[in-house]
C-alpha cells in the first residue's frame, strides 16, 4: 500500500502540469500570455522583486548559488541558468565562477527581461541566450548544471520542461529550481494574508498593471507541493531529488542529480 504522501504527491503531479494564466486556453497561449506578462514588467521587475521581498530574495539566490559551489569553481563546466529573467540568479552564480571560466548560459525567452539582465552580466563571464525552457537549442548531454530561479513555476508544461533538463545535462550533471511555495501553520497563514492581498496592490501601485501579480500568487498556489514536486523530477528520471526550505519554506530550492548509467 502506498504511503499518504505518495498518494497526495501522484495526486498533485496529475492536478498541476503547468502554468495556466486566466484566459489561457491551451499550453502555447499560456506560454505566450506569460512571455507578454514578463516583457511588459521587465522595466520595474528588479525594484518590484526587491520591494516586495524585503530583499531577502537577494539572500536566496546567493544561497542557492553557493549551493553548487562545486560544479561552478570547476573552469570548464557547462552552465545554465534557464529562465534567467534580469540576471540576478546569474550574477549569483557568477560570484563562484574562477577567474577565465567557461562562460554561463543565460538564457530566457521574454527579450525584454534578457535584455536587462545582459546589461547586468555582460563582461562578466555570462552571456546571454534567447531561448525557450521547453525547447533549449543545446546538444544532447552538453550541461554540467542547470539553475532557474522562480522561472519554472511559469513553465506551460513542468513535465516538459523536467524532459528537456534531463535531456541536455550530462550524466552525473546537476538541477537546482529555485521557486516559492506555500507554508503551513501561522506563518503561512499570515504569508497567504501578504501574498494574496497586499503583494498584488503594492505591485500594482508600482508597475501600474493587475494582471503580473495577481498572477503570482495563484501561480504558486497551483504549483506543485515539495512531495509532488520531487515526484515530477523523479519521473523525467533524475535521482537523488530533496528539497530545502527558504525562510520558513515561503521558497525553496529543489535539487536533483541526472543518474549515470553504468554497463
Amino acid at each position: 500500500m502506498k504511503a499518504a504522501s505518495d498518494v497526495k504527491a501522484a495526486s498533485n503531479v496529475k492536478a498541476a502540469l503547468g502554468a495556466k494564466p486566466a484566459g489561457a486556453e491551451d499550453e502555447s497561449s499560456a506560454a505566450q500570455m506569460v512571455r507578454q506578462m514578463f516583457n511588459s514588467i521587465a522595466p520595474r521587475y528588479d525594484l518590484l522583486n526587491h520591494v516586495l521581498s524585503a530583499n531577502i530574495d537577494r539572500v536566496w539566490w546567493n544561497r542557492a548559488a553557493r549551493r553548487f559551489h562545486g560544479v561552478l569553481a570547476d573552469p570548464d563546466a557547462a552552465v545554465l541558468d534557464i529562465c534567467c529573467g534580469t540576471g540576478d540568479m546569474t550574477m549569483a552564480l557568477l560570484k563562484h565562477r574562477p577567474n577565465g571560466a567557461r562562460p554561463i548560459l543565460a538564457a530566457d525567452f521574454a527579450r525584454a527581461m534578457l535584455v536587462r539582465g545582459a546589461g547586468k552580466f555582460d563582461g562578466h563571464g555570462a552571456v546571454a541566450l534567447e531561448a525557450d525552457a521547453l525547447h533549449l537549442p543545446l546538444r544532447n548531454e552538453s550541461l554540467d548544471l542547470i539553475v532557474t530561479a522562480f522561472g519554472f513555476r511559469n513553465l506551460a508544461n513542468y513535465v516538459a520542461g523536467l524532459s528537456e533538463f534531463h535531456r541536455v545535462l550530462k550524466p552525473g550533471g546537476q538541477l537546482g529550481i529555485l521557486d516559492f511555495s506555500e507554508p503551513g501553520g501561522l506563518v503561512g497563514r499570515a504569508y497567504a494574508v501578504y501574498f494574496r492581498r497586499v503583494l498584488p496592490a503594492i505591485g500594482r501601485m508600482i508597475c501600474g498593471k493587475d494582471g503580473p501579480y495577481n498572477y503570482l500568487p495563484a501561480s504558486v498556489g497551483s504549483f506543485p507541493d515539495p512531495p509532488a514536486m520531487r515526484a515530477l523530477m523523479q519521473s523525467v528520471g533524475f535521482t537523488e531529488s530533496s528539497w530545502e526550505p527558504y525562510t520558513f519554506g515561503i521558497a525553496g530550492l529543489y535539487t536533483a542529480t541526472k543518474p549515470i548509467v553504468v554497463g
